[in-house]
């Protein structure tokens, strides 16, 4: 099918909720690249850093155990996806936090640089399975990464500017939209809302977008012609 013609440019948002230690989020990845290839600058994407693995959360018992169920799991998803994956997952990425950092802070040396740390950061978890879930880590993941000033990064990631930021991200992604709460569909991630001891969160990766003519929300692993019919819904085009 032909795609649709992209939206006047700046009539709507694209909310990406995602993280770099989730396996379909690294899934999803070429196809929501090649998307936004397609939608050039008419859309204004945003990317929102939900925090899978939280800072507070408890460590597991058995850490090995947890490392060979989680791998296990990757490699399910990566069965669905088609992704890559390593062979064995060292550990479980203790927090997110640290690479939702790192993302966030790239972002202010431009699209390119973000995307490559994106990609590296995800990387270092699916391809190595060694997530990079502390500074040190991340430092190691990045290094080398082109046009990436990484000193600087680093300072940026640690400042209070891009803490601010990412907690407002994880804080978004636990305001899901009503009709994600309680979701049941086929496949196998139809994307419902998450349980967390507070409420819910978004599953990841899902994408809302918001245009003249309203709101649709494309949550779980979907196919390439639902984002670009919300799309199309939303921009009101006559």
């Amino acid at each position: 099918m032909t795609p649709p013609p992209p939206p006047p440019p700046g009539s709507v948002e694209v909310a990406e909720f995602t993280d770099p230690m989730c396996p379909w989020s690294w899934g999803a990845e070429p196809r929501l690249r090649e998307l936004r290839r397609e939608w050039g600058g008419a859309v204004e994407h945003r990317r929102v850093f939900a925090i899978l693995f939280d800072e507070d959360e408890e460590p597991a018992p058995d850490p090995a155990a947890e490392a060979a169920w989680f791998s296990r799991y990757v490699a399910d998803v990566a069965g669905h996806t088609g992704a890559p994956h390593a062979a064995e997952l060292r550990w479980v990425a203790a927090s997110s936090w640290p690479s939702a950092l790192a993302a966030a802070a790239a972002e202010a040396q431009g699209p390119a640089v973000a995307e490559e740390v994106l990609r590296r950061l995800r990387e270092s978890a699916f391809l190595r399975g060694e997530p990079a879930d502390t500074e040190r880590r991340v430092a190691a993941a990045l290094a080398g990464a082109p046009g990436l000033d990484l000193a600087r990064l680093l300072a940026e990631a640690a400042g209070p500017r891009v803490r601010a930021r990412v907690a407002r991200d994880r804080a978004e992604a636990r305001r899901p939209a009503p009709e994600v709460i309680g979701l049941r569909g086929t496949g196998p991630h139809p994307g419902g809302a998450k349980e967390t001891e507070d409420g819910h969160r978004y599953a990841l990766p899902t994408l809302v977008f918001s245009g003249p003519a309203g709101r649709r929300v494309v949550p779980g692993w979907r196919p390439a012609e639902e984002y670009r019919t919300a799309l199309a819904e939303v921009a009101a085009r006559h």
